[in-house]
């Protein structure tokens, strides 16, 4: 049987049951929102997306969801400081779409990364982590230079594991731990230099979402192509979605890959 938005109401409802959370369905922008009854913070859901996952993973993306959504409440409830944290404040990628406020409408600190992009800035907690926003620099006597800098040097100190898979001529070297920084490790500009260092053609970077992030050594048409169809399915299977657009790196520059991956590499093309 087809999963429909009410369906999928039903189970997240089942799934998420509490004394001190409240669920709201707004049926007109098809959304499912769980708060905490007491302050009214909370988490807002768009059922289609929910179910695309689902459709594809099975109860794997509910169960993936729920672990979200719980830990993530968890964390809204807790008021965390800065000060004697500083190892613990990471810079994150997020789509250029996503609020600039919180849902009790602070200002979250951001900084313009690309046309797609922005940096936001968190305080790592473990299992999750809290994005900062203006009133916890002012509350701490924070300036946002200092946090950018205690930022960018964390997310170098980010181990990085990559896995290499070779097609059609180019090399793909993918990162994954899924410790909410992925995609982040494009802020490493020592990585990105050494990566270009040794690459045989371009350099081409795509952080579909926030668990991935792929580094591609283009060597011919057909790499560009593969990438894009690469990104493209990763973008959609992503709990926190970035772009599925990829990018250039040449001179300390990223730059927008714009491809239409049309067609799909040729068993009789091994590259140029």
């Amino acid at each position: 049987m087809k999963m429909t938005s009410i369906k999928m109401k039903k189970k997240l409802e089942d799934r998420l049951q509490n004394d001190q959370w409240k669920t709201t369905y707004n049926r007109d922008k098809d959304t499912f929102r769980i708060e905490w009854k007491d302050s009214g913070q909370g988490i807002t859901i768009t059922l289609p997306n929910v179910i695309s996952k689902y459709e594809s993973r099975g109860e794997e993306a509910i169960d993936e969801l729920e672990d979200h959504i719980q830990e993530a409440l968890t964390v809204m409830n807790k008021e965390h400081r800065l000060n004697g944290k500083e190892q613990h404040i990471y810079p994150v990628i997020r789509a250029a779409s996503f609020p600039e406020e919180t849902d009790k409408g602070k200002k979250l600190v951001f900084t313009e990364h690309t046309a797609e992009t922005r940096i936001y800035y968190a305080l790592d907690l473990g299992k999750s982590y809290q994005l900062i926003d203006e009133q916890k620099l002012e509350e701490e006597g924070w300036t946002v230079d200092r946090m950018k800098e205690v930022a960018s040097f964390n997310v170098r100190s980010l181990p990085v594991e990559l896995k290499k898979d070779t097609v059609y001529g180019n090399d793909f070297y993918f990162h994954s731990m899924k410790d909410g920084y992925d995609a982040s490790r494009i802020l490493n500009e020592v990585l990105l230099e050494e990566l270009k260092a040794e690459c045989k053609g371009e350099l081409a970077i795509s952080i579909p979402h926030q668990d991935v992030i792929i580094f591609a050594d283009v060597q011919n048409s057909e790499g560009y192509d593969i990438l894009a169809q690469m990104a493209m399915k990763f973008f959609a299977e992503g709990t926190v979605p970035v772009t599925s657009l990829s990018f250039l790196y040449e001179d300390k520059e990223l730059e927008p890959i714009f491809i239409l991956a049309q067609k799909k590499p040729t068993n009789n093309r091994k590259g140029d």
